[in-house]
C-alpha cells in the first residue's frame, strides 16, 4: 500500500473530534473536488512509502493511540486495505475510521467496529454525478455522512439528500463548510430555518489550530 503519511495529532472532525488519533494517509484518489486540501497526496509523482498491512498495523500500535483513522486520497482504492481493516478490526484496544469521499462501494468492507466517515459530494465539489448511492443502505448509527457545503445551494441539495434516505436517525449527520468558501453562521441560520433537529455543524478543528496548509497535522 502507498502511504504518503502517517502521523498522530487529534481529529479535527467527525464523532471524535478533538481526541488524539493516528493518520494513516494513503496515495491517490478517484475524484478531483474543487476544494480538495489534501491534492498534493493524489500527484502522481508524490513521494510515499510501500508499505504492507502488517507494517502498518505495527506503527499503529507502537503509537500506542485507540483512534485510527484510514484516509486519502481514497483508502479504498488501496490493494490489500481489506487486510488491514480486518487487522484494525480484529484488536479490541483500537477503533477505527475510514474516511471515505462516497464513490467507491462499501459493502465489501463493511465489518463490526469500523466506522465510516462519508462524504456526499455537492454541487461545489464538481464531482457529484460519481457519488455511489447504494452505500447509503450500509451506514449505521456508528458512522457519519458528511456534507462539505460551500453555498445555499449545496444546503438545499443537502436537505433533499437526508429526507429522500431518511439519513437522520440512520447515522451521523454533518455539515462541514468549504473552508473559506462559505460563512458557518449562514449554515446555522439555515439549520434552524428547517429545524434540522439532530444535525451537527462542524468546523475543522486542524485547521483553526495549525495553519490550514500545515500538513502531518
Amino acid at each position: 500500500m502507498q502511504v504518503v503519511e502517517k502521523f498522530v495529532s487529534i481529529n479535527g472532525e467527525g464523532t471524535r473530534a478533538g481526541e488524539l488519533a493516528v493518520f494513516i494517509r494513503f496515495k491517490g484518489c478517484n475524484l478531483s473536488c474543487s476544494y480538495c486540501d489534501t491534492s498534493w497526496a493524489n500527484e502522481d509523482d508524490v513521494s510515499y512509502e510501500e508499505m504492507s498491512a502488517e507494517e502498518i498495523f505495527e506503527y499503529i500500535k507502537e503509537t500506542g493511540v485507540s483512534n485510527v483513522t484510514l484516509t486519502g486520497g481514497e483508502p479504498l482504492l488501496q490493494n490489500n486495505i481489506d487486510t488491514l481493516i480486518d487487522m484494525i478490526a480484529c484488536d479490541d484496544m483500537l477503533r477505527v475510521e475510514i474516511e471515505t469521499n462516497g464513490s467507491v462501494d462499501i459493502s465489501t468492507f463493511t465489518r463490526e467496529r469500523v466506522s465510516y466517515t462519508m462524504d456526499y459530494k455537492l454541487p461545489v465539489s464538481g464531482m457529484e454525478q460519481a457519488m455511489c448511492y447504494s452505500n447509503f443502505n450500509y451506514l449505521n448509527e456508528d458512522d457519519t455522512i458528511k456534507f462539505v457545503v460551500g453555498s445555499k445551494e449545496d444546503l438545499e441539495r443537502s436537505l433533499e439528500i437526508i429526507k429522500k434516505y431518511k439519513l437522520i436517525g440512520r447515522c451521523n449527520v454533518y455539515f462541514s463548510p468549504v473552508f473559506g468558501k462559505i460563512d458557518p453562521e449562514l449554515i446555522v441560520e439555515y439549520m434552524k430555518d428547517n429545524r434540522l433537529n439532530d444535525v451537527r455543524v462542524q468546523l475543522q478543528l486542524h485547521k483553526m489550530i495549525w495553519n490550514p496548509d500545515k500538513r502531518g497535522v
